[in-house]
């Protein structure tokens, strides 16, 4: 019997039309465009606006995209996965609202939090369920409204997120294309080092929490850098290593966007070229869970059926981890 293999089959984003950049920034802390593009490569970044808009109007969004572009009906989705640390509430899921705002109706979903990893986290999801032989349409939502969460007084933190929503479809096939394999590992003792301290059952809300400002995002960023920069790289040469990947055989690596520097030690390490990487955290910073489908959606024009392309990220936890596929289409027969 021939292997069900999940394959990536259309990829969508959705940016808010809001830009904040480094000189606005410089106007409400102490920083300076040198400053923030020296340490993290960030230039701009897109801000969710509006009375009443969370991460799954942006979800949505990018679904209603995704729908179009691949010419499926609501009625065909099975699963609704979304990877997110910022959820528009803490119940319910919001997969579960952006089902409803785009009229899905016959699929069951459910929110995966694993940080930054929570993207690859939750593709993973997907390909096992693709894989089982119980679903032919799953899409990955990755969604946060990182503006939600960040301290605007706090130049360490607030120059480095953005907002975004994506989607991606997962299929099955029978080619030699889709997902190969996948290795996913963490460690708790990294959640000192990088949290939002309140808004828990251990610190519910309350005045004290908020005066105290410790709904934003709380991260030692030495301990954090440290960490990333050994573990995105050692994940992704261990692939290399696992499937006899040489770097010239590597169409592209497409890497968490946390920061320029932690993006660049993994190329280096994987010895592949900086024309092999997908880079486009100087626009849209650190979307969180949106950050690699943001990279796929930029460059699927320039993505060939059969590409060998590695997904690598890390995340609070700490979580990381790395995707090996085979691209399933030429992107621009797709667009």
């Amino acid at each position: 019997m021939t292997k069900i293999r999940a394959a990536i089959t259309g990829v969508h984003a959705w940016v808010p039309d809001y830009i904040l950049t480094n000189e606005e920034l410089a106007k409400m802390v102490d920083t300076s465009d040198e400053w923030i593009m020296t340490r993290t490569g960030i230039k701009t970044r897109h801000i969710l606006k509006g009375e009443g808009m969370g991460t799954s109007d942006m979800g949505a969004e990018a679904v209603k995209g995704l729908l179009e572009k691949t010419n499926t009906h609501p009625d065909e989705v099975d699963l609704i996965i979304c990877a997110t640390v910022t959820p528009d509430m803490q119940f319910p899921a919001t997969a579960n609202i952006i089902a409803d705002k785009t009229g899905i109706k016959n699929a069951f979903h459910f929110d995966i939090n694993a940080a930054c990893s929570g993207q690859i986290y939750a593709l993973t999801t997907a390909a096992m369920y693709i894989e089982s032989g119980k679903y032919k349409k799953v899409i990955m939502v990755g969604a946060d409204k990182m503006s939600s969460i960040v301290d605007y007084t706090d130049r360490t933190t607030c120059v480095i997120f953005g907002d975004a929503g994506s989607a991606i479809m997962i299929e099955p096939t029978n080619e030699d294309v889709g997902f190969i394999d996948s290795i996913h590992q963490a460690d708790g003792f990294g959640r000192v080092h990088l949290h939002q301290k309140a808004g828990g059952s251990v610190k519910p809300a309350s005045h004290a929490t908020i005066d105290a400002r410790e709904h934003y995002i709380y991260q030692e960023g030495q301990a954090v850098f440290k960490f990333a920069v050994s573990k995105m790289a050692d994940v992704s040469v261990e692939m290399m290593k696992k499937h006899n990947i040489e770097p010239e055989d590597l169409a592209w690596l497409v890497p968490h966007q946390a920061n320029m520097r932690i993006i660049e030690a993994t190329a280096r390490r994987m010895g592949i070229d900086k024309e092999q990487v997908m880079i486009n955290i100087q626009r849209y910073g650190n979307t969180t869970s949106a950050t690699i489908p943001l990279c796929l959606w930029e460059w699927e024009d320039q993505l060939k059926k059969g590409d060998n392309i590695i997904l690598a990220a890390f995340g609070g936890g700490f979580t990381w981890g790395s995707i090996y596929l085979k691209w399933a289409y030429d992107g621009k027969n797709h667009l």
